[in-house]
């Protein structure tokens, strides 16, 4: 193909990649731009912050103090600005099992039920404070580098599968008591959501000077309540997804979070029973924050900073701890939000965290208002612009074990959660890794006076034993052969075994086999012909092999 009908194809290409949405919004970092995108992610955050407190089986306002001390803290201390951080799912699922278990322990002592939640709350802001020294532990190790070990497969997975989990969560929003909506109520859903997602796609086209989720939720509010005005109860809002949670809260306003040491008994027991909670929302905090971190890096071709977001987030834990906060860690969700918006300094994730507080304290019955579908709309798009659409044509273009991680780290994200499916998406790259470059080994083969002498290439693991087996003429070689190990290693026990059978094997036939340049821990290994194996060994090399032999 001419180098013109290439250019021609790539073009066309882009052109098509993004026709119907701008997956990457290219905006210069001003305050203007940040405050407005900030004013977007804070209206969308806080029907998150409240469905997360529920998933955690605590009040709303403690989701939403979470979400405004994280966003403001890990703005402020972090190391990815653009990025925005809150109550998220993930850290609630966690806790949600202490915060039940400690609610059962202090009901059977006799405790009422407000004694009880108090007592969990305890438990849950000890544990708070907890995971955040242990992040804070992480970023002064700087472990926070080695997120930049996970293979482009995994991160490819990792979003396809958020985005797949985040539109399958707005499906909750068309149900109400587990039935779907009756016919006007959805229809009206449908027609906000249709509505905002059509200011967001076409509302660029014609001026950028304010983000288009926000005119389309502003859009959508104004239409809705006017809507509601004519016919009550037509257009579900934010008031009516918190009443469906629990009917004795009337309003989401609340007061300024207070400083409060958690009451935890100081003893092992105490903190034998919140560390494995602690520990686990710590690791998968920082998991989901660092890849998020490397997916707004990506999207604004910029570099955040591993090590400083592990301990801005694990700031932000701790003191959400002593302040009534629920903990959390970065939303993939709203920073593409924030980033699509034209958010990309500091200002913006500071700006969302002071006016989700500010709604909280005076601007309740505006927030109320605002239609679920407009939401729901937002949400939608931020799936359009999180999906790798660019993977659904790989398929035949990499190889195909890339294409299994990308397809099984997607699918494990949405069965069970994050931290597990980035760990199994590494260690199954790993694998494959190490099995295609080390399933085949190499010799040269060479006959002289002495007898016949092979020079390996590759490793002899696990995974080339086979290859390695079938190098040798055992009928064709010489009296004495020769096994030149100066480029090659033994790593692991199915590498010595090797060495033995062909050992025999060679004995069986009446030949003597020499071992030259093995390493020391090798020797240990090779009892069995000791009496036919002539070893040198280099003298400086120590390689430790995987074999329970040599830790006794």
């Amino acid at each position: 193909m001419s180098a013109d009908k290439i250019k021609h194809s790539e073009d066309v290409s882009a052109s098509l990649k993004n026709k119907f949405v701008q997956l990457i919004v290219k905006k210069p970092e001003n305050l203007k731009n940040d405050f407005l995108s900030g004013l977007t992610v804070a209206l969308a955050l806080v029907p998150e912050a409240i469905a997360f407190a529920f998933v955690a089986g605590v009040h709303p306002k403690v989701g939403l103090y979470a979400a405004f001390m994280m966003g403001l803290l890990a703005s402020i201390f972090g190391g990815r600005p653009g990025m925005i951080t809150g109550a998220t799912g993930a850290v609630a699922v966690i806790f949600a099992p202490l915060v039940y278990k400690v609610m059962e322990m202090s009901k059977s002592q006799g405790m009422t039920f407000d004694a009880a939640m108090d007592n969990a709350l305890n438990y849950l802001f000890a544990a708070v404070i907890l995971m955040g020294l242990i992040q804070i532990i992480c970023g002064i190790l700087k472990l926070g580098k080695f997120i930049r070990l996970v293979p482009h497969p995994v991160m490819l997975g990792f979003v396809n599968g958020l985005a797949i989990i985040i539109f399958k969560a707005q499906f909750s929003q068309f149900t109400m008591g587990g039935e779907l909506l009756p016919s006007p109520q959805l229809m009206t859903m449908c027609g906000l959501i249709a509505l905002t997602m059509g200011v967001s796609v076409f509302l660029p086209k014609l001026t950028k000077a304010i983000p288009a989720t926000l005119a389309g939720i502003v859009l959508s509010t104004v239409i809705g309540y006017f809507i509601n005005e004519a016919n009550p109860g037509l257009v579900r809002t934010v008031l009516d997804f918190v009443q469906d949670q629990d009917k004795s809260i009337t309003t989401i306003a609340a007061g300024l979070p207070s400083f409060r040491i958690p009451y935890v008994p100081f003893t092992m027991d105490a903190f034998t029973f919140i560390l494995p909670y602690a520990v686990l929302a710590a690791a998968v905090g920082l998991i989901e924050s660092l890849m998020t971190l490397q997916l707004v890096d990506e999207l604004t071709d910029t570099r955040g900073k591993g090590n400083r977001e592990c301990i801005g987030q694990g700031i932000g834990n701790f003191v959400n701890g002593f302040f009534g906060g629920m903990g959390g860690c970065a939303m993939i969700g709203q920073s593409m939000i924030n980033i699509r918006g034209g958010g990309r300094g500091r200002f913006s994730g500071i700006t969302a965290a002071i006016l989700l507080l500010l709604f909280v304290l005076f601007g309740a019955p505006l927030i109320e208002m605002i239609p679920l579908g407009a939401l729901v709309g937002v949400m939608f798009m931020v799936v359009i612009g999180t999906f790798e659409w660019s993977s659904l044509r790989l398929f035949k273009k990499i190889p195909m074990s890339d294409l299994f991680v990308i397809i099984l780290v997607s699918v494990v994200t949405i069965l069970t959660d994050l931290a597990v499916a980035v760990a199994v998406g590494i260690i199954v790259s790993a694998l494959v890794f190490a099995w295609e470059h080390g399933k085949t080994m190499h010799a040269k083969r060479e006959d002289k006076k002495e007898g016949t002498f092979y020079e390996l290439e590759g490793p002899l693991f696990f995974g080339s034993v086979t290859s390695f087996k079938d190098l040798f003429e055992f009928k064709e070689d010489k009296e004495h052969v020769y096994i030149d190990f100066d480029n090659s290693k033994v790593w692991d026990h199915s590498g010595i075994e090797a060495l033995q059978n062909i050992t025999e094997r060679y004995e069986q036939v009446g030949k003597k086999l020499h071992l030259l340049n093995l390493s020391k821990d090798c020797q240990l290994l090779l009892d069995k012909a000791s009496n036919i194996v002539e070893l040198s060994v280099i003298d400086d090399l120590s390689t430790h092999i995987a074999d329970d032999r040599l830790d006794d």
